[in-house]
């Protein structure tokens, strides 16, 4: 297979097929972070979720992640290019010009802007465009290529949703929407340091401080441990206060021990791929312990 050269883009296609624009914004990530919303607007409401502020939270939070992700391929597309794992994206092969992607980021986030204020309340609006420019802007332009914190401190903008879709439906931010937020924030340095181990040589050459370069993968592996255990007792939190029962209970627990049992393998470094399966088992750990606060929410009320 031929490799992309690492010094310049490749000639501008730009076909622009509604895949490509799709790829954008990355919607398994877009995915995850219009669920996790989801929840916040669930545990919000003492009952079913209000349908203007279900279909319209949804739809802006859905576009503003989906404009944050295109910014964030416009603004990274040289690194794209250097990285294996990204150089296959529509800027790097030149399906898609750099202005065709800018344009669909800003008419995302325009009309994110709009649906959130009109169709649900200004501070959703407001704080869901803080937290684009967060990610897109803050965490990609700057933090991303200045510090190999920069997972830690850019976190607070992925770990945003659940507070947005609480304010969705209550227009006002509440201590247990909180709780949701430390459980995403703490779980991100685990998730992207996973990766970061298993693509430290390509963060190395396109130049990017992520810690098992700035650090090494074994100070990083530790750093991965002590994080997960913060993100087990993080997750105890929403039991603790009330806001969840025995069913969340029954599911976080074992989906904490094998959390566990990821990053303790990961740390011992005896098998190489443990950094991709942490990195995956991630993923299928939020969605399934946020799925959990659904399910148990809904069975609370019953009773």
């Amino acid at each position: 297979m031929s490799t992309v050269p690492n010094s310049a883009p490749v000639a501008v296609v730009a076909s622009g097929g509604w895949r490509d624009f799709l790829e954008l914004t990355k919607p398994r990530v877009s995915l995850l972070i219009v669920f996790t919303a989801i929840v916040g607007m669930v545990l919000a409401s003492p009952g079913m979720v209000p349908l203007r502020a279900l279909l319209f939270g949804t739809l802006g939070i859905a576009m503003a992640s989906g404009s944050a992700a295109a910014f964030n391929h416009v603004l990274d597309r040289r690194i794209d290019l250097q990285m294996a794992r990204t150089r296959r994206r529509p800027l790097p092969t030149g399906h898609l010009a750099e202005s065709q992607a800018l344009a669909f980021a800003c008419a995302l986030a325009g009309a994110s802007l709009l649906v959130l204020w009109f169709g649900v309340n200004a501070l959703t609006a407001l704080l869901t465009f803080a937290s684009l420019i967060g990610y897109a802007i803050v965490y990609t332009l700057w933090l991303k290529r200045a510090t190999p914190q920069n997972i830690v401190i850019g976190g607070a903008a992925g770990a945003a949703p659940p507070i947005l879709g609480w304010i969705a439906v209550t227009n006002h931010v509440d201590p247990p929407a909180l709780l949701l937020f430390f459980i995403i924030f703490t779980r991100t340095p685990p998730h992207f340091w996973a990766l970061a181990i298993a693509r430290r040589d390509e963060y190395a050459k396109a130049g990017i401080p992520m810690l098992p370069v700035t650090h090494g993968v074994a100070y990083t592996r530790l750093q991965i441990v002590l994080y997960t255990i913060l993100l087990v007792l993080c997750t105890f939190l929403p039991f603790l206060s009330g806001l969840s029962g025995l069913i969340y209970l029954a599911a976080m627990i074992p989906l904490n021990a094998r959390f566990l049992y990821y990053v303790i393998e990961l740390r011992r470094g005896r098998r190489a791929d443990m950094p991709m399966r942490t990195f995956r088992f991630s993923i299928t750990y939020l969605m399934l312990l946020f799925a959990a606060l659904i399910l148990d929410h809904y069975f609370l009320i019953r009773i």
